[in-house]
């Protein structure tokens, strides 16, 4: 396995991938709600959300990590990204990069090898992709060396798109994936 940096961004949904963990981009009651958080409570089942409901909430910024449940992936790292419009543009960029931080250091804390993010806070609270894409993989590119794989799994044609133009070093297609 000798991929560039460890980075490998990929389109495809984040509730099929068997690595260490999955980061769920959350909302700070961590009780399920759309877009990627939907789709990770759908798969996990209804454990996932008993276990999120003794956690007491996440504050935006910072992650927490629970059990998989019914998902292929060992444990779900719960992070809960800026509402964009909420910040002023480096308030927001501040608190994005947290949530990579936080997720990345709750996962060498727990000695996982490989990682894989949805693009955070991108969806319904508006963090413009380009830049959200920027923050996600300069993010990683800091922590590439302590782990096996940092992958960032984009959903939509168009934020895929967006990476390609930005970092095609990093594009992996499923027939590289294997």
């Amino acid at each position: 396995m000798h991929r560039m940096g460890k980075i490998k961004i990929i389109k495809g949904d984040i509730t099929k991938l068997s690595c260490d963990a999955i980061v769920n981009a959350a909302n700070s009651s961590l009780l399920g709600g759309g877009g990627v958080d939907g789709a990770i409570h759908y798969v996990a089942g209804p454990e996932l959300l008993a276990e999120c409901r003794i956690l007491g909430g996440c504050r935006t910024g910072e992650a927490k990590i629970t059990k998989e449940y019914k998902l292929p992936a060992r444990f779900v790292i719960h992070t809960v990204g800026p509402i964009y419009c909420e910040h002023s543009a480096a308030e927001a960029e501040e608190l994005l990069t947290a949530c990579y931080e936080n997720s990345l250091k709750l996962a060498r804390e727990k000695g996982l090898k490989t990682v894989a993010f949805p693009l955070i806070s991108a969806g319904v609270y508006g963090y413009p992709q380009r830049e959200a894409i920027r923050v996600a993989v300069e993010t990683m590119k800091g922590h590439a060396e302590e782990f096996e794989e940092i992958t960032l799994v984009l959903f939509g044609e168009r934020e895929f798109g967006f990476a390609g133009e930005e970092y095609p070093e990093f594009i992996s297609t499923p027939s590289s994936t294997r």
